[in-house]
């Protein structure tokens, strides 16, 4: 099995959208590919077909080879649960709460035989493997037990290829200085920069690209522009870029706020209202941000409890309830669902010390956590929302806790393996479900905006409404197209030792 390795300078430099893309490429190209990444910190997940949690970037990267995800391709997650501590999951389930040392100290020696397996595995499959790095590989605290970076490219012979963030500046400091804090066999393995984010003109950026070859060696493979594909987000810190998002900042646009949770998770949730035209979308953590919103979304979080207590110590859990008594709509999503209820209970301890919350009062369920997570992908349609009756829904579904629903309230969604999911209040401004993904249905997303807009004398939006699927597929077909253009192709297919496809 042949391989790439993209690894950082830094995090959030891009690397997850470029092996996208270069998963995309190959398969275009006739080879079966798959992606991998050892070890991954993050809060977006994915789930796949079989029930296991990945990271969210190889689910995506999975689905640009056209393939099912498995959990080796990301046998170790890691989801910061508090200050320190951190659920570990290996091979898609919950392995155990981990605090940073006892991870490091403990775990992480016997994490290589892991990892070997679940690369042996993927052997079988696939002739090609594409894989990210984790933060940077010049972290010279934490190098003797780093086992995201360098380690995986000595487990499969793999060729390296540096990432650089030039958006961010720095950008020929960040490329020699982390080569300058590699060991010799490891600045052998770096055999390509690219520079990713690239804004500006590149005849003024060419004579430094002439320099750092000339300088380091190592060739420049390419420089890719800056683009928003409409990519999944990996890294938390990805946040700061939604604030960028271009809005519609007209009087007839719905103002969306969405609120930036301490412990925000699955955040991607909210990315496909920013595609939906006639809205504002802000993401607010104040009750100074505020600004009266017509819409308040609740999303995911890796603790509820202690993000329902951060909303009431901020002033937002009053403001929430405030703007749905004079006529808002609200939305919770998994943890932001279980906050709309009325009790939370943990008598175990399960998430928190604290064993019983009230919570915001807005829906009529009380969620009680017990140990265990469900993790699982679902498919139903509408059942309670008139807006949007009988139109067939998609998701997944990451939590602890079970949601119980009062006697004659609603559920949203009755699901094909019998389930109902969710509630929603009887005027329909107030609904909650476990549903992760639940706007990436397209239609369902257009029809409750919509019959917003009717209930606030708007006029509703008649733009064409394209499928998730649709969109994903020219995503990816974009970017890799994108990439294509903009990196040597011929040289990367030399440092993978691949024969160059057939035109």
């Amino acid at each position: 099995m042949k391989a790439i390795m993209l690894q950082g300078t830094s995090s959030d430099v891009g690397k997850s959208v470029l092996c996208t893309a270069l998963c995309r490429i190959l398969y275009e190209d006739g080879w079966k590919v798959a992606p991998f990444k050892s070890q991954n910190m993050a809060l977006n997940s994915y789930i796949t077909r079989d029930g296991k949690e990945i990271g969210r970037a190889q689910g995506v990267q999975a689905e640009a080879c056209r393939i099912e995800a498995t959990a080796d391709m990301n046998p170790i997650l890691l989801k910061p649960k508090q200050d320190m501590i951190a659920e570990v999951i290996v091979r898609g389930e919950h392995y155990a709460d981990m605090g940073a040392s006892a991870y490091r100290n403990d775990y992480v020696p016997t994490a290589i035989p892991i990892l070997r397996e679940s690369l042996n595995k993927l052997a079988e499959d696939y002739e090609v493997l594409v894989i990210e790095g984790a933060g940077s590989p010049a972290e010279i605290n934490l190098k003797d037990r780093d086992i995201a970076n360098m380690k995986v490219a000595d487990l499969v012979d793999s060729p390296v290829l540096l990432v650089a963030d030039i958006d961010r500046g720095g950008v020929f400091a960040s490329l020699v200085g982390t080569l300058a804090l590699l060991d010799e066999s490891e600045r052998a393995r770096v055999k390509g920069f690219i520079i990713n984010k690239f804004r500006g003109k590149f005849s003024l950026l060419k004579p430094g690209l002439d320099w750092l070859e000339q300088h380091t060696g190592i060739p420049v493979l390419g420089t890719i522009p800056y683009a928003d594909m409409g990519i999944d987000a990996e890294d938390s810190l990805a946040l700061s870029s939604l604030r960028l998002k271009k809005r519609d900042e007209s009087d007839k646009a719905l103002r969306i706020a969405v609120i930036r949770l301490p412990r925000i998770s699955n955040f991607t949730d909210v990315d496909p209202l920013y595609d939906e035209p006639g809205v504002t979308i802000r993401l607010i953590a104040s009750a100074a941000e505020w600004n009266n919103p017509d819409v308040v979304v609740l999303p995911g979080t890796k603790n509820t409890t202690d993000d329902l207590r951060w909303l009431k110590q901020t002033g937002l859990a009053e403001l929430i309830r405030q703007a749905s008594d004079n006529g808002a709509y609200v939305v919770g999503i998994c943890g932001g669902y279980q906050m709309l209820g009325k009790e939370l209970h943990d008598p175990d301890g399960v998430e928190s010390t604290y064993r019983h919350s009230q919570g915001l009062g807005l829906l009529p369920i009380h969620t009680t956590f017990h140990a265990g997570k469900r993790t699982v992908r679902v498919e139903g349609e509408v059942c309670g929302a008139s807006f949007a009756a009988g139109q067939e829904v998609t998701g997944y579904e990451i939590h602890l806790g079970q949601t119980v629903r009062e006697d004659g309230s609603r559920p949203l969604f009755r699901l094909t393996d019998g389930h109902t999911d969710g509630t929603i209040a009887d005027d329909e401004a107030v609904w909650g479900t476990y549903l992760h993904g639940v706007f990436h249905n397209r239609a369902f997303t257009r029809a409750w905006l919509n019959h917003i807009r009717v209930q606030k004398g708007m006029d509703p939006v008649s733009e064409e409404v394209r499928t998730e699927s649709e969109r994903r597929e020219a995503s990816y077909t974009a970017l890799a197209a994108l990439v294509r253009e903009h990196l040597d192709m011929k040289k990367l297919y030399e440092i993978m030792e691949l024969p160059l496809p057939v035109t």
